[in-house]
């Protein structure tokens, strides 16, 4: 092969690491934004909460139509070239991640994790975020933390432990009642059997394993006259009939314990002729006696559980202002940073930096600055995506979700100039406050059915339509698929019965034969 020496033109993507970091902030959740803010706190010194309230252009619509700066727009090209496939790796990122990426010559210290040895503070370095309020740190006992107050709680062994201290009784009593309170699973039941708790202890002691299971059958016995009713019992039936003891003794209490002994699947279709032989009783009694089961607590354990409260604060407020509604950033959520000038004064003072100490102080101080600006970026885009959706979804802010109207992803990447992944980034896990509730962006997004005029109509529109036939039905004939399904067609709806169906599930509305009132 004959060797020769050509010249080729190509162009390439380098993602930097402020692109980087800009990409994952941009999809992180307001929870896991504070911890990154925390995070980064801890590590650079050359960042700081700032302490008090600088004056600063408020967020709002306005802040919209103000041109897109060129970071920004490299930050946007960069993501749009990240989830279209284009992007090329230059040959000394796949070889060492590490190493720092091509710059240009024009190139600043503030497009660059290395400097030429100079540090210079500049305006960005103030604060960011000011318009935020400084988070109160108050010691007063008076004021109590609603996210202490969500965690607090008495668990379900503690509730039975509490009544266990009235009770007289040996300490193997005790002991035994102790245990099968600590075996017992959330919703108050007892998992395992009596043998294979006693077995548990006594190992290969057959003799020990019997005495264990005569102290566990008194405990459990014991257990089961506590409160909540139906404790300790070992399944549903159980359960209930514990519950139907402390009812008191008429005709459909006694038909109740006797449905309850019957197959679950029984009771869980209604089959009231079936019952009725079964049982012995009438079918009105039957059916009384179905109703006074519907008012059972099928997991009486389930109210002590400590369930982690998520207390959703909204990215975006949407406030109805004149005719219109105004789209605004959540200040509480915005952190307030800024560079800590003491440090960037003193290290501006020593000169230009020799060595390893030097450049690592000045790629801090440079980690600063991006972050802040990074996260500036990134409320900024889901203010200009949030202004799209209202401006989209006016109409359901003025009548609610059955005047939604479709919008896909591709809608709003067009007409701010991004790419469908930006958008779906955006929306994820971020959240509105609007007139009708607080909504996570994506909800906003719905597909289009089709009418017989020949328009669209937002599955959202649809669903709630579907929510709002059911309410309105008639409980003794509850509406089927189909009926339904119909209903939409006479709206103008072209819905099958399968998507009828699929959106009831959505919606966790349960069928129509066990809407059906007894």
């Amino acid at each position: 092969m004959k060797q020769g020496l050509s010249l080729r033109v190509s162009q390439h993507l380098a993602l930097t690491p402020q692109l980087q970091q800009s990409i994952r902030l941009l999809q992180l959740s307001t929870l896991e934004l504070s911890q990154e803010v925390e995070q980064m706190l801890d590590e650079n010194p050359f960042l700081e909460v700032a302490e008090e309230t600088a004056v600063r252009e408020e967020f709002g619509v306005e802040h919209i139509n103000t041109p897109v700066s060129q970071d920004s727009q490299e930050f946007e090209s960069a993501t749009d070239s990240i989830a279209a496939g284009s992007m090329e790796s230059s040959a000394s990122s796949q070889n060492d991640s590490e190493t720092t990426p091509e710059i240009s010559s024009e190139a600043s210290l503030e497009d660059s994790w290395e400097g030429d040895g100079t540090v210079e503070t500049t305006p960005d370095d103030g604060e960011w975020g000011g318009d935020a309020p400084a988070r109160k740190n108050n010691t007063d006992d008076s004021d109590t933390d609603a996210a202490d107050l969500a965690r607090s709680h008495e668990s379900l062994q503690d509730h039975l432990h509490r009544q266990a201290l009235g009770l007289r009784l040996s300490e193997l009593e005790r002991a035994a009642l102790h245990f099968l309170i600590e075996s017992l699973n959330d919703d108050g039941y007892l998992e395992d059997t009596l043998s294979e708790l006693a077995a548990c202890l006594a190992g290969e002691d057959a003799l020990q394993a019997e005495e264990l299971v005569q102290h566990f059958g008194v405990a459990l016995k014991l257990l089961h006259h506590m409160e909540p009713a139906g404790v300790g019992a070992r399944n549903l039936a159980e359960c209930l009939g514990l519950q139907l003891l402390d009812c008191k003794d008429c005709a459909q209490t006694r038909a109740a314990i006797e449905v309850c002994k019957q197959p679950m699947e029984l009771l869980a279709r209604r089959d009231i002729k079936r019952l009725s032989q079964l049982c012995g009783f009438p079918d009105t009694v039957i059916k009384a006696a179905i109703g006074v089961i519907g008012r059972l607590d099928p997991k009486p354990g389930r109210r002590f559980v400590n369930v982690e409260r998520n207390l959703i604060v909204p990215d975006v407020l949407v406030i109805k202002s004149g005719r219109g509604f105004k789209v605004m950033l959540n200040s509480d959520v915005m952190p307030r940073l800024k560079v800590h000038d003491i440090y960037a004064n003193a290290l501006k003072q020593g000169g230009k930096g020799t060595g390893q100490n030097g450049q690592a102080l000045q790629q801090r101080l440079q980690e600063a600055r991006w972050f802040i600006k990074n996260i500036q970026q990134r409320f900024d885009t889901i203010l200009r995506v949030s202004t799209a959706i209202v401006e989209r979804q006016k109409n359901f802010f003025t009548h609610g979700e059955l005047a939604m109207r479709p919008l896909v992803l591709r809608e709003i990447a067009d007409e701010l100039g991004l790419h469908e992944s930006t958008i779906s980034r955006v929306t994820t896990a971020k959240y509105m406050c609007t007139p009708f509730g607080t909504f996570e962006l994506k909800y906003f997004f719905g597909s289009a059915l089709g009418t017989e005029t020949g328009g669209n109509a937002s599955s959202t529109a649809v669903r709630a339509l579907i929510k709002q036939f059911v309410v309105l039905e008639n409980t003794k004939k509850p509406l089927s698929d189909n009926q339904i399904s119909d209903m939409l067609k006479e709206q103008g709806i072209e819905c099958a019965r399968r998507t009828v169906a699929k959106y009831r599930e959505a919606l966790r509305i349960a069928p129509a034969n066990l809407r059906r009132a007894l």
